[in-house]
């Protein structure tokens, strides 16, 4: 596991040390963390939940834990207030008070008072998986609204800054330029050739912070020392403007200031952030630029189409959170949708879609997720595999998207085991696939999980065409699972933490799914047959069950012949897709088996872990009672609004045991998986 970087609070002058005391309202929860601008795996910033109370000089964090430069500041009636993010507070300013602090699945919201003004900072991140072109943009919005709290006017300034933090280096160069109405600065790492980074920053490609001109507010721009710049503006509210040929000054910071002037009933001003790598990704030798790219070529165009997308890109962002809030509620209660609300930018910001640099060619896009915190692998399948039900709810042919890097090495025969590669490249973004076949080594878990993907994205798109270009590989792998699948060797399987196995019962069990997925796929009922014989016989005493003393009835064992459990996370599939593999009753004795053996903090991974899992906590309970799933849900809320964590939302969490309540992982795509529910009852593109 990655160590991580701490955060550490800035020195205060003793002025900005009086917070206000009153409470703050946290809607719906105090979160971990909120995510701030959160796109792709170079493009995650967050702020620790616990910062919420002194946001005027709170640090926003990359999804790693450092540090990143980003402020806010105000001018009311000529004073000059701190908002965001101002570590060091220079003289003669305030701290703003902190009123609310809210999240819905696509923005995160901070209000807060200064003087005779409210000014409300909405960190918008779309989240549009069937608008190829939109969800590609490496961007995130800021809005910042200021409207009076007691009815007379105001004169207001306002101002932000991001500094040069954003490159992972010290040493930068920059340029500034002024592209139909929209002012940009762009600035980069000196030096850096492709994929290099330093904590987990990518130091190639181009930092990217604009602002657009307002038809009635004044926007002028400044670069160079952060107290310089927001010296300038405390004193005049104004900065150099680019138009007046301001030069790009690195060693600081990049600045953008609206004069607003009176203000009595409201006022909205809008910033751009981004990290631009045209050379996205490095996929077997040939590189692979961001989908927008076939139709904004360059950063001045992409950017001003960003700012013109905003009124369609906002109202699909309301549509989902209702629709996240309302059904989430309706599915599982409010907590469901607390939770899900808190996922929605994780799953999405784990991934890049792209399309050959070369070409352009909008045929050939493909989508590459990053196994964030943990190893970052490339399309790591069972990654992939729990984040399942939320493309299965939102936009099946995501499955389709991250399958096809993977099933293309596959076929080329380059990888030379006869099981499914466990990722195609061991550091992002280079898929440089595994010739040696020196792979971590999952067989039955990889392979079990392609069929299952595979049939999870014919059955919910109704394509059974696309599957058919891999037919050459399919066998091969059906084979293996029918050879090896019923008696595992020692191997490990996705909860590598736990160690390897022999004969595990979740991995016979993933092979006897597996089997009938396949049937499904090659319309070949004898693999479906296969894999009902291996449940038989899985099922059998002393085998893959054992007897539980408080139910009387039969659970399903960690591995063959032995006392301990193991969170049955591998039945979901067969729920989802409508297979047969194992008998109803076994999903049930299991969910009443489930609460006997919870924790404090929620059901670990297996009877000899202190820990759990959010991703299979939400496939378990998918297929459980209604009282069973709802333990599960309120377990995993208890958790991400306990106010003992500051990272992003981490789906590996401790239930027992000193460190009970905290996390280890952050920011990974698999809490996808928290849509398993949704997807259970719902179906697919019910999103």
């Amino acid at each position: 596991m990655t160590r991580f970087a701490s955060w550490v609070v800035g020195i205060l002058l003793p002025l900005q040390l009086a917070y206000t005391s009153s409470a703050i309202d946290y809607t719906p929860i105090q979160p971990p963390s909120y995510p701030l601008a959160v796109r792709n795996p170079y493009l995650s910033v967050w702020l620790p939940g616990d910062q919420v109370a002194k946001l005027p000089t709170a640090q926003p964090q990359f999804w790693y834990g450092n540090n990143l430069g980003w402020s806010v500041l105000a001018n009311v009636d000529r004073q000059t207030y701190n908002l965001f993010g101002v570590s060091r507070p220079a003289v003669n300013t305030k701290a703003a008070t902190v009123v609310k602090a809210s999240f819905t699945s696509t923005h995160s919201i901070f209000v807060v008072t200064a003087g005779n003004a409210q000014f409300t900072l909405d960190f918008f991140s779309p989240v549009s998986p069937k608008d190829y072109v939109r969800q590609s943009l490496p961007f995130s919005y800021l809005s910042i609204t200021t409207a009076t709290t007691n009815g007379r006017p105001s004169d207001i300034d306002i101002y932000s800054d991001i500094d040069e933090s954003w490159t992972g280096d010290k040493a930068n160069s920059c340029s500034n330029s002024v592209s139909n109405g929209t002012h940009l600065y762009e600035f980069s790492a000196n030096g850096a050739t492709y994929s290099q980074s330093r904590t987990e920053l990518a130091l190639w490609g181009k930092v990217v912070f604009a602002a657009h001109q307002s038809e009635i507010h004044t926007l002028s721009s400044m670069s160079g020392p952060s107290e310089a710049t927001r010296a300038q503006f405390q004193a005049t509210g104004n900065l150099t403007a680019l138009s007046q040929g301001e030069t790009c000054q690195t060693g600081g910071s990049y600045g953008f200031a609206y004069r607003l002037g009176l203000i009595q009933k409201s006022a909205t001003v809008r910033y751009a952030v981004g990290v631009v790598r045209e050379d996205a990704i490095n996929y077997l030798g040939s590189p692979q630029t961001h989908y927008y790219r076939s139709q904004y070529s360059d950063i001045p165009s992409a950017v001003n189409h960003f700012f013109d997308d905003y009124d369609a890109a906002l109202k699909e962002s309301n549509d989902l959170d209702a629709s996240t809030k309302n059904t989430g509620t309706s599915l599982a209660g409010k907590n469901y949708s607390d939770i899900l609300a808190l996922s929605m930018r994780q799953v999405m910001g784990g991934i890049d879609l792209t399309i050959p640099a070369d070409t352009l060619n909008t045929s050939e896009v493909q989508a590459f997720i990053k196994e964030i915190s943990s190893d970052g692998n490339m399309n790591t399948v069972d990654i992939i595999y729990p984040a399942l039900p939320f493309f299965y709810v939102f936009a099946p042919e995501y499955i389709r998207l991250l399958l096809d890097p993977v099933l293309k090495y596959l076929k080329s025969g380059n990888y030379p085991n006869p099981w499914v590669v466990h990722d195609i490249g061991t550091n992002y973004p280079n898929a440089t696939g595994y010739d040696g076949g020196n792979d971590e080594r999952m067989p039955l878990e990889e392979t079990g999980n392609l069929f299952i993907l595979v049939d999870a994205y014919e059955k919910a798109t109704g394509d059974k065409t696309w599957a058919k270009q891999y037919d050459s590989i399919w066998p091969g792998y059906a084979v293996y699972l029918d050879n090896y699948g019923l008696y595992p060797s020692n191997q490990l399987s996705t909860t590598d933490g736990l160690g390897a196995f022999t004969t595990m019962t979740s991995l016979a069990i993933k092979a006897a799914v597996g089997l009938s997925a396949y049937s499904s796929i090659s319309g070949q009922q004898k693999w479906g047959g296969i894999g009902a014989a291996f449940a038989a016989t899985i099922l059998m005493p002393g085998i893959g069950t054992a007897n539980s003393s408080i139910t009387k009835l039969p659970y399903l064992d960690l591995t063959y012949g032995t006392k301990d459990w193991y969170l049955t996370f591998n039945l979901y599939p067969q729920a989802l897709l409508n297979l047969t593999t194992f008998p109803s009753s076994i999903f049930e004795s299991q969910s009443d088996f489930y609460p006997t053996v919870r924790s404090q903090g929620g059901v670990a991974i297996s009877s000899n872990a202190l820990w759990g899992k959010t991703d299979w906590d939400f496939w378990v309970a998918a297929t459980s009672s209604e009282k069973t799933m709802k333990m599960f849900v309120d377990d995993v809320w208890a958790y991400a609004s306990n106010k003992k964590n500051t990272q992003p939302f981490s789906d590996r969490y401790y239930v027992k045991g000193d460190k009970e309540g905290l996390a280890e992982f952050r920011a990974r795509p698999t809490v996808g998986a928290h849509w398993a529910i949704w997807a259970l009852i719902k179906g697919p593109n019910s999103g």
